[in-house]
């Protein structure tokens, strides 16, 4: 390949080449007259924050120090969304939502704390339609379930997320939900392309 053509190929992958070494990972070198092609290997960049979070953030923003289960519940949730052919911002409000009503727990019945027969990792209601006790606790299913009544909301998409949420949700509080949109946005941000 020659030259020119090659530092433009690498420019529009985002690598810059300087002195015959390019800047950024290269999956293997191939020696002059080998018959394999070399091939550029492009790290995913983590998601633009102007998408994650397009109206900027609402109010004063809580975070708290997740374990690791929580993180597994974060992960799960971002790829149920990816599943779904969703882009990263029904994650983010996804994950808020979790925030808010579980603190990315996968709650079980709390006794006489729970409220009504909320369970999961969004507090749904097996009375109300989310599905089985089994199903809601499940963080895939819980998050489909969700995910299907985010898409059932016209223009979620240009929605803060407060309104998105608060419209799948029907919350008591519904502005609660946008004090999580940083930490959701970070946990989407930094787990979406790993």
């Amino acid at each position: 390949m020659n030259t020119i053509i090659r530092n433009s190929v690498l420019s529009i992958a985002g690598l810059a080449f300087a002195g015959g070494v390019a800047a950024g990972p290269i999956a293997h070198a191939v020696s002059p007259g080998a018959d394999a092609k070399s091939v550029a290997v492009v790290q995913a960049d983590k998601p633009d924050m102007g998408k994650l979070i397009p109206h900027g953030t609402q109010g004063e923003q809580s975070k708290i120090t997740l374990d690791g289960e929580q993180i597994a519940d974060a992960k799960a949730i971002i790829a149920a969304t990816k599943k779904a052919g969703l882009p990263e911002r029904a994650a983010v409000i996804s994950i808020a939502t979790s925030l808010q009503e579980s603190k990315l727990e996968n709650l079980g019945h709390l006794g006489d704390a729970n409220d009504h027969d909320s369970l999961g990792l969004f507090q749904q209601r097996p009375s109300s339609g989310w599905g089985t006790p089994e199903q809601i606790t499940d963080p895939a299913y819980a998050t489909t379930a969700f995910l299907k009544g985010l898409r059932q909301v016209d223009g979620w998409q240009d929605m803060p997320l407060t309104e998105a949420a608060q419209t799948v949700q029907v919350s008591a509080y519904p502005d609660a939900y946008a004090q999580w949109e940083q930490q959701a946005a970070d946990l989407v941000a930094q787990y979406w392309n790993s």
